[in-house]
């Protein structure tokens, strides 16, 4: 404002990713007021924040990272960082100060380890100005950092720096062999296992509406992560530390691995892999426990449950509340492996301490990362079939709002990608499925658990409608509706059942039925009673399925028209006829409907997608019920 120029700081936002980043990813901070802490002898974490905050130059930028210090303290005007799998293999040794400068002599400089922020950032400084003509620093365990004048010429270091040491490894790696391992063959595939490894780290809340808080699973099967869970030494590497710091927040310290999972019997994996799970945690409380003292205040326990399992000839599955925390967990665990197979090969793997891990975990700033406002839904899987009509996409909308992840099945595939572009988000996915064909119902289940891990809240959807007296029609057309309407919901409530069995976390059914079920219009027999038949398969399946913790529910619309942008396929196939039947003009047809219920309203997707999530989120005890969305209708009212 004052047309002054002042020295500003722009650092990565914390978890952004820089394989997309633009400005808008950096956090800009007044470098003067960082550059001064240098002074102080220790910094504790509130008064740092308070610092941060009061640096900060624009309040709509994202959180800085946790490592600003370290780039405010050096002196260049461009710094990268990176943990480098090649460097974190080097310094991840019983000696690896000695590995590192043999192989870079007075390139780089070496920083013992430090707890990150402001002890590191401080020794790093001294130890750079120790050997100003050094291109970057080596961080025990941590990474690697490089400088320069301009953005090419310390980029060009890093690059340097790290291709010498992955070339280093795979020299000494190359003609040996990498680990002891023993091929694993699984008579199970990922898909088949998943939804019980879901059903074992759902959380136990203690609430009896939400029993359980579910997470979302990513599935990886490289070469590397196959050679890692069959090795001899896959288990007790897979115990170790993390290969630096910050990935615990991700990760946790360790990885689950389950050594000889009872594939040929699901009955005896589901309990091998909850006792796994259940020995995981009580592990982990006592590993707070034994380092709790090291805590300020009453610091609560994070979920004890691990992030990452191995499962021999299966691969690595990272859980997360979100897709994208799964995704991450994912990600790192299998730089992780990687990492830990070549330190293995070329030396002995040597971790963090377990006072350094635990430091780091517990350490505000960094959990701050995690601090994302879940939604109602967070950690759940919905499947809607109908996904690419109007009520599909605006229940889709809804759920994913939530927080929830969504897969949608319909048969027009060009109608679905449509509706997934606008509905733009990573946690939606999307299938070409009829569900009036047995195997592609299931093959659209099986998708939900391949893209999630697994399903919580199914949403059958999908429908016709024919219009004609009962005179008039054709058995075929009759027929028609009936596949779709009744025989379509059976098999998507059947292989919803069949599921939400094995996960044994419970889950919900909400189907979207119609006011036709209660109150049927002439010339609309076929719509009318094979939409009635298939709300009483959901009416059955209450009955069925509450011993297992399973609510089914419906949702009564009316005259749902959708929008311009995506139309009610149902009404662009029907409302002539009924048009003409009422002897009013087509397009005269929504507002002829919304005058007719008490509310003079018009029913919008969102609406049916509102009481969806009023169901999902199970705002009462309920199963088996029916809640009209149609403005007011006397002659629809549940009776």
């Amino acid at each position: 404002m004052f047309g002054e120029s002042i020295d500003v700081l722009c650092v990565k936002g914390s978890g952004a990713d820089l394989a997309g980043i633009d400005a808008a990813g950096f956090a800009p901070l007044s470098l003067s007021e960082l550059v001064r802490l240098r002074e102080l002898e220790s910094l504790d974490d509130a008064d740092l924040l308070a610092v941060i905050q009061r640096a900060r130059l624009d309040p709509e930028s994202p959180a800085p990272s946790v490592e600003l210090l370290l780039h405010a303290f050096l002196p260049h005007r461009y710094v990268d960082h990176s943990h480098s799998d090649a460097i974190l293999a080097l310094t991840n040794q019983p000696d690896g100060e000695g590995l590192v400068r043999s192989l870079f002599g007075d390139r780089i400089g070496w920083v013992p380890y430090a707890m990150p922020g402001f002890e590191l950032a401080k020794r790093a400084a001294e130890i750079y100005e120790k050997s100003p003509d050094s291109e970057g620093l080596v961080l025990e365990k941590h990474g690697l950092f490089t400088f320069g004048d301009d953005a090419q010429q310390s980029y060009e270091r890093h690059v340097s720096i790290a291709d010498a040491a992955e070339r280093h490894i795979l020299e000494q790696v190359e003609g040996r062999r990498i680990l002891d391992a023993r091929p694993v063959i699984s008579m199970r595939e990922p898909v088949d296992v998943m939804p019980l490894l879901r059903g074992a780290l759902a959380s136990h809340t203690g609430d009896p509406d939400r029993p359980f808080r579910p997470v979302v699973i990513e599935h990886r099967a490289s070469d590397e992560i196959h050679h890692f869970a069959a090795a001899d030494l896959g288990p007790a590497l897979a115990a170790q530390a993390p290969v630096t710091p910050d990935h615990a927040i991700h990760t946790k310290g360790s990885y689950l691995f389950v050594e000889r999972p009872p594939y040929g019997d699901e009955e005896a994996l589901a309990a091998t892999l909850r006792g796994e799970v259940e020995r995981y945690r009580h592990e982990y409380r006592q590993y707070f426990e034994r380092n709790r003292s090291r805590l300020r205040g009453d610091a609560e326990m994070a979920d004890p449950m691990p992030r990452v399992v191995i499962l021999p000839g299966l691969g690595l599955f990272a859980s997360g509340e979100s897709r994208q925390a799964a995704r991450i967990a994912a990600d790192i665990a299998e730089h992780g492996i990687r990492t830990k197979i070549w330190a293995s090969t070329i030396g002995m793997y040597a971790g963090l301490a377990e006072a350094d891990v635990f430091d780091v975990e517990y350490w505000a700033l960094e959990r701050a990362k995690l601090r994302a406002v879940p939604g109602p839904l967070t950690g759940r899987v919905a499947l809607v079939t109908g996904g690419a009509g109007a009520i599909g996409e605006g229940v889709a909308r809804a759920l994913l709002d939530a927080g929830s992840c969504v897969a949608l099945l319909d048969r027009d595939e060009e109608r679905l990608d449509a509706a997934r572009e606008r509905l733009d988000s990573d946690a939606c996915e999307g299938i070409a499925v009829d569900v009036t064909d047995e195997f592609a119902v299931r093959e659209g289940f099986r998708f939900a658990v391949e893209q999630f891990g697994g399903v919580d809240l199914v949403v059958p959807n999908a429908g016709i409608a024919v219009t004609g007296t009962l005179e008039s029609l054709d058995l075929e057309d009759f027929q028609r509706a009936v596949d779709v309407n009744l025989t379509g919901s059976f098999l998507t409530i059947r292989e919803a059942l069949l599921l939400l069995r094995r996960q044994a976390t419970g889950g919900d059914v909400v189907m979207i039925s119609t006011k036709n079920v209660p109150s049927p219009g002439a010339e609309f027999g076929a719509y009318s009673a094979s939409k009635a038949g298939g709300h009483q398969v959901a009416r059955v399946a209450a009955i069925e399925a509450a011993s297992i913790g399973v609510r089914v529910n419906m949702v009564n619309a009316d005259a749902v028209f959708g929008g311009d942008e995506n139309p009610s396929g149902l009404w662009e196939t029907v409302g002539p006829a009924r048009a003409e039947a009422r002897g009013i003009d087509p397009s005269e047809l929504a507002e002829f409907y919304r005058g007719r219920n008490l509310l003079k309203t018009r029913v919008t997707p969102e609406h049916v997608g509102r009481a969806v999530l009023f169901y999902a989120t199970r705002q009462t005890p309920t199963t088996g019920s029916s809640l009209p969305v149609d403005g007011g209708l006397p002659d629809a009212s549940p009776r």
